[in-house]
């Protein structure tokens, strides 16, 4: 019989059964959203050979249709990423979709050459929506979904590229060339619905003013950097225009960075994508873009070469858009298997298993070229091997960075595969060019031009694995016993090394200032937050107004832990009640200090005292006081040589020292 107290036993079960099944929801809402978006980049595939035809212009005009959705997305991706940080996750990823449907729109009613650049420009600003989505998955899931949500939104790329050839083949075969885009139109506001009833807004945002002079010259420079790369083949390596605007990218960078320095809220935070995790990441990120590029750039080509080059297998524009589908499907199948490798491993084992895994693919397709069951096989190792290696990139990331800052952060690294991607075509395109044959009145690729994008490749896939090789390896999460205290929020016991922190429907963003002896603001410092048990919760650098945002679990106990430059770090516990933090005061100034003396030991007043680098540089000087004491702020770590000069009495002396991190003091008699 059952006990009058089960149901009040059963309504938390009840609750959790909800949320759980609320979040799988989310979940899958966001990794569809991103396979509609990757359905973009190959929908208008199948008719590049037809698009001169059909526009009544060149190949060289109509060639834009794939290189505008390219840089839109470039551009965009950035730009949105820092935008879903600062007001709102949910809102830009609809202005995402938004773009895109408007630019569907646009293509399904234009006929023009104009219309359709207009309009893939547009789609193009969808591929912001995937790092966006990613950082929602992070805000809504607890810490447990998190690794295999984000594997599979990663793997959104491939289904949806691989879903787009067979798919538009069919449209173009059955219906207008229009129908592709109104299918796009369908889709995208079908997700576009479906984000606004079911994604919430994530309440993790930062603070500051948009950074609009950084955001322009970031994209100055990614559409000088980024046309020459993908048009350097047509117009010519050495052209005039494509030098210029390479030097106008060189340029324009020079001046970008060291405005996103100085800003208090800049576009991209150089400081945070300098630390090694995520440089190295990033850097890895490239490279498996690149590698991953080729797979996609030649396995369609290879299977429709016809049968009359001696390697070809002629099959239709549909036949090997299907080809791709098992590589499109692995990835996304191979999914949790990634989440598992990085739980029991790491993140950096799961994306150097990917990398190896893609060199050894590529390796394999330079003798898998028989028979389309080869080709086949060989195209989806590459599409598995690349599941690992894009599952494990988020991870890496997000778990170096201010969780405030996780949306602009995965922008970033999805730029970075996108330049890669973007130097790939390009030097795919001109390897299969260069190496080509004449057949039938026409110039085809000779198979040893596939061969050598597979060998390219897999140098390249090597290399991202050497990169990866030094991503640092995070510590595992210690086992917490659960607290007494409700407000406590132990880290759970895992053996997970590289979970990133889960969404809690507890958890508020924190806002505090970082002051010094004087009360007023110290800049450019850094506080973390770490649980009562020891457990690191979050960090955020302070601005030039001395303030900080900090992602907490919710209301509770917290230390936070101060630094900042020429400032002894301070840590203390709070009590967290609300959005508002208690005020940190640095009170332990980094200084070298000392005291000249006579040789008869009276103070030496008013005497120069400089310091200067062991190598003999000079750093800096001051003078002493009444007393004969001196204070200089602590220079950087290393040996250096203090020297005092008396000209009064002709009396100079000097002393080593050695600097680490700690206050110097340093005495000298004259």
């Amino acid at each position: 019989m059952p006990s009058r107290h089960s149901p009040a036993h059963a309504e938390p079960s009840a609750r959790s059964g909800a949320g759980s099944s609320r979040q799988s929801l989310i979940a899958a809402v966001l990794c569809i959203a991103g396979t509609v978006v990757a359905l973009q980049q190959t929908l208008v595939i199948p008719l590049i050979p037809e698009w001169p035809t059909l526009l009544h212009t060149s190949a060289d005009n109509t060639s834009w249709l794939v290189t505008a959705t390219l840089l839109a997305g470039a551009v965009a991706t950035p730009i949105l990423a820092r935008l879903a940080d600062m007001v709102g996750k949910k809102k830009i990823m609809l202005v995402s979709l938004a773009f895109v449907i408007v630019g569907s729109v646009i293509g399904g009613i234009g006929s023009g050459l104009g219309a359709l650049v207009v309009a893939r420009t547009f789609q193009g600003v969808g591929a912001s929506m995937i790092p966006i989505g990613i950082s929602i998955l992070r805000d809504e899931l607890p810490r447990e979904k998190v690794g295999g949500a984000v594997a599979t939104m990663s793997a959104t790329l491939g289904i949806g590229s691989a879903i787009g050839l067979p798919l538009a083949g069919f449209l173009v075969e059955h219906f207008s060339w229009h129908m592709v885009f109104w299918v796009s139109v369908f889709s995208a506001s079908l997700m576009f619905a479906a984000v606004a009833l079911v994604v919430p807004e994530s309440k993790v945002t930062s603070r500051g003013r948009f950074d609009l002079v950084g955001a322009v010259l970031l994209s100055a420079a990614l559409l000088c950097l980024l046309v020459p790369i993908t048009k350097g083949g047509q117009w010519g390596w050495g052209s005039e225009r494509v030098l210029l605007l390479f030097a106008a990218s060189i340029a324009l960078f020079a001046v970008w960075a060291p405005h996103e320095l100085r800003h208090n809220s800049p576009m991209v935070d150089l400081r945070t994508s300098a630390r090694r995790p995520v440089l190295v990441t990033n850097a890895a990120s490239l490279l498996v873009g690149f590698a991953m590029y080729a797979n996609m750039m030649t396995t369609t080509q290879q299977l429709q070469m016809p049968e009359i080059t001696g390697y070809g297998f002629g099959m239709s524009v549909i036949a090997a858009g299907v080809a791709m589908l098992p590589g499109g499907l692995a990835m996304v199948v191979l999914s949790p298997a990634s989440a598992a490798v990085t739980k029991r491993f790491g993140a950096r084992t799961t994306l150097l298993a990917g990398a190896l895994g893609l060199a050894a693919s590529y390796t394999l397709r330079v003798f898998l070229t028989g028979a389309v069951w080869q080709v086949v096989l060989g195209a989806t190792l590459c599409s598995a091997a690349t599941a690992f290696a894009y599952a494990a990139m988020p991870t890496l990331i997000m778990r170096s960075v201010p969780l405030t800052e996780t949306a602009s952060a995965n922008g970033l690294n999805t730029l970075l595969r996108s330049i890669g991607t973007s130097t790939s075509s390009a030097a795919v395109a001109a390897i299969l060019t260069n190496m080509a044959m004449h057949v039938d009145g026409h110039d085809l690729p000779k198979l040893a031009a596939f061969k050598a994008v597979f060998v390219m490749a897999a140098i390249a896939a090597l290399a991202s694995a050497i990169v990866a090789a030094f991503v640092p390896t995070a510590q595992p999460a210690s086992a917490s016993a659960p607290s007494a205290t409700p407000a406590t929020h132990p880290a759970p016991a895992s053996a997970d090394k590289d979970a990133v922190r889960g969404g809690d429907s507890r958890e508020i963003v924190a806002t505090g200032t970082l002051v010094g002896l004087d009360g007023h603001p110290v800049r450019r410092g850094v506080v973390t937050a770490l649980a009562s048990d020891g457990a690191h919760l979050d960090w955020g650098r302070v601005d030039d107004d001395g303030c900080y945002r900090l992602a907490l679990p919710g209301a509770g106990r917290y230390v936070l832990v101060a630094s900042a430059e020429g400032w002894a770090t301070r840590s203390r516990i709070v009590e967290v009640t609300g959005p508002g933090l208690p005020q940190l005061s640095l009170v332990d100034p980094l200084q070298l200090t000392g005291v000249v003396r006579r040789s008869d030991g009276s103070p030496a007043a008013q005497v120069p005292v400089t310091l200067i680098k062991h190598s003999g540089e000079y750093h800096a000087d001051t003078l002493t006081d009444g007393e004969g004491r001196y204070v200089m702020p602590l220079p950087p770590g290393g040996r250096y040589v203090v020297a005092a000069l008396d000209a009064e009495h002709d009396a100079t002396a000097a002393a080593s020292v050695t600097v680490l991190t700690e206050p110097v003091s340093a005495d000298i008699t004259l």
